[in-house]
């Protein structure tokens, strides 16, 4: 191989070397901004296939994908001086590209740590402005949005990025008070069992007291109807008795006596001592064959 060849072969390896950096992808996930020299000349690069002067330019790609920092469990102090583990989370992406490589160098940790550390002002702010119940239950969302909402406007004038959302995961006691809280709940929980079961057996006293007054009410009532009717039933039977007996004395006389033998002698086991004289056989005797 000649010099001349050698040279050509040596321009051509460093033609392709320079054609090769000369051009670079921006993908539809990535912001990016270009630099020259160390200082930005192209900010929020679109998506494509851009070209660059190798050497001279530099191009650093950021995710524009949506982020997740995870804050550390924090102690909080609510309103009424309550201790409050706090374990909460944040959304975020890269808005600014030229504002993100300036604040942070492109490094997602360092942006991370600074939300971190906002997050963490920004969560002590809300919880010391409202008490146990709010933050658990009542103003949940309200604080959330609180939170989101500041953060997103320090975040995007300081770093470039746009936070979408804070969420709290858990809120827990610390450990040192969870054993009195529950011990003190168990009690209070207790006292309102006796309560309930107090009220529940005054109930049932007073349903059974009642229960029992309407029985009474009605078995007197009952036994008065059947009196009345008893009565009744007696009174017309006397006077039909004494109808009968006044219109055929003797007829009615000898009715009787059939019902007196028959109820005496219904049972083959009873055995009667009496005088064969006695009024008590005279119609026996006086019909006899």
């Amino acid at each position: 191989m000649g010099n001349k060849s050698l040279i050509a072969l040596i321009v051509g390896v460093i033609l392709a070397i320079v054609a090769w950096n000369s051009f670079y992808i921006v993908s539809q996930t990535e912001r990016a901004v270009m630099l020259r020299f160390g200082r930005v000349v192209q900010a929020d690069v679109p998506p494509g296939l851009h070209v660059k002067v190798p050497y001279v330019n530099q191009v650093r790609k950021f995710d524009a994908r949506l982020m997740t920092l995870d804050a550390p469990t924090q102690r909080f102090l609510t309103l009424e001086k309550k201790a409050v583990m706090v374990d909460a989370y944040a959304k975020w992406r890269v808005k600014d590209a030229e504002r993100f490589y300036t604040a942070t160098s492109g490094m997602k940790q360092i942006a991370d740590d600074r939300l971190s550390r906002r997050l963490e002002s920004g969560l002590r702010d809300q919880f010391g402005k409202r008490t146990l119940h709010e933050v658990v239950s009542g103003q949940r969302d309200e604080l959330m949005a609180g939170i989101t909402e500041s953060l997103n406007k320090m975040a995007n004038d300081e770093l470039g990025i746009e936070v979408i959302d804070v969420r709290v995961k858990a809120i827990d006691l610390p450990k040192e008070v969870n054993k009195s809280v529950f011990d003190r709940m168990s009690t209070e929980r207790e006292r309102e069992a006796r309560e309930h079961r107090a009220k529940g057996n005054e109930l049932a006293e007073g349903i059974r007291a009642d229960a029992d007054r309407q029985r009474r009410v009605l078995l007197a009532e009952a036994y008065r109807e059947s009196e009345e009717a008893r009565g009744d039933g007696d009174a017309q039977a006397a006077a039909i008795y004494a109808k009968a007996y006044g219109q055929d004395q003797e007829f009615y006389s000898f009715y009787r006596s059939l019902q007196a033998y028959r109820q005496s002698f219904s049972n083959k086991s009873d055995v009667l001592v009496l005088d064969p004289s006695s009024d008590f056989f005279r119609y026996m005797e006086k019909y006899k064959p």
